[in-house]
């Protein structure tokens, strides 16, 4: 099966990093004592500037978890349709060619889900398959390319459209002054990510259907990774006010201990090593685990350019990310017919996924 595209949206409202500081500095002058820190704190995430969903003088007016969450799936709806719609003009397909949506996203709550709403907006067969996924964080991106690619296994002549919405601002805690809410708070932005999959058949065009342009790499084979006892180091407390980030400075001491090892499992189950991969595609999780991916695995400074690019130019957007550096690569740093990738990204559990490609 194969990437056939990858589409994506952002909110129009964009602000640069110095402006959020600003913006933050007055929520937070009055509440913390190390508010004056912020400023570094901010830079220090190495983030230029990202999208918001909303305006941001209409924050203020999100008193609620109620306000918020119904902001996420106003914005995410439209985004999650902008987004798709684009992958499916890449790859030359319509909304009715579409048999299964998998939907991710850790930033906000729907019933009916997201992709039950992009149902009518797109004109998608009312046959469709729909599998919503919540709670995966980060890693979801990568996770639902994996899960797509076993579904088309089962099924080659199908088309499988990922879709990813996360609206990380509309989750922020004014009252949590948590030095790890001060990290999310200058991380996080804003933005929407699709990829269609098609399944082998189709990709051929031997299922009577008229094969689709790919433009992306086939996945091989994909594996998942979970790091015991790890369940508090990354997620969130779901509380009365909302989502209330945890995050611990033991994530990056996790992965440079132990995710080269578990990479070299995965690439050895398939006859490779290190030395086979010519590109990466990575989640940028931050700075910190950045570093942490590059040291552990062993990577030149250049191995992962593109995510740190993605970094500076948006932000973190949770499980969005990785598929957006996979179109920034599909569009500007393709690799040669043949080469081996690696896509990557981890989330909350800790867990990783590993997702083997070949351009």
């Amino acid at each position: 099966m194969r990437i056939a595209s990858v589409g994506r949206a952002f909110p129009p409202h964009y602000y640069d990093q110095e402006t959020l500081i600003a913006a933050l500095e007055q929520v937070w002058a009055s509440r913390h004592r190390g508010a004056h820190r912020l400023a570094t704190i901010h830079r220090n995430t190495l983030v230029g500037g990202r999208h918001l969903a909303l305006p941001l003088a209409a924050y203020a007016e999100l008193t609620s978890f109620t306000a918020a969450n119904d902001a996420f799936i106003r914005c995410a709806v439209d985004l999650g349709e902008e987004a798709l719609r684009d992958a499916l003009a890449n790859a030359e397909l319509q909304p009715e060619d579409v048999d299964h949506v998998i939907f991710v996203s850790i930033t906000g709550l729907a019933t009916p889900s997201i992709d039950a709403r992009l149902v009518n907006r797109l004109g998608l067969r009312r046959d469709v398959k729909r599998t919503p996924i919540f709670g995966l964080g980060c890693v979801a991106g990568a996770a639902g390319l994996a899960r797509g690619a076993d579904y088309l296994r089962a099924f080659p002549q199908e088309v499988v459209a990922l879709v990813s919405v996360e609206l990380c601002s509309l989750t922020l805690q004014r009252s949590d002054v948590s030095f790890a809410n001060l990290i999310a708070s200058g991380l996080f932005g804003d933005g929407a990510a699709a990829a269609v999959l098609v399944g082998g058949d189709r990709a051929e065009g031997t299922n009577g259907a008229g094969a689709p342009r790919c433009a992306g790499p086939a996945v091989v084979a994909s594996r998942s990774v979970f790091y015991r006892d790890s369940e508090d180091v990354m997620g969130w407390d779901v509380t009365a006010e909302g989502f209330r980030v945890v995050l611990s400075a033991d994530v990056p001491k996790i992965i440079e201990a132990r995710l080269a090892a578990d990479v070299d499992a995965f690439l050895s189950a398939h006859g490779l090593t290190r030395a086979d991969v010519a590109s990466y595609v990575c989640h940028p999780g931050g700075p910190h685990v950045l570093q942490a991916v590059q040291r552990g695995l062993g990577l030149a400074d250049d191995a992962l350019a593109v995510t740190w690019d993605s970094l500076r130019r948006v932000g973190n957007l949770s499980s969005a990310s990785v598929l957006m550096v996979l179109r920034d690569t599909i569009d500007a740093h393709r690799p040669p017919p043949g080469a081996w990738g690696l896509l990557l990204a981890l989330g909350p559990g800790l867990c990783a996924e590993l997702v083997l490609l070949r351009w």
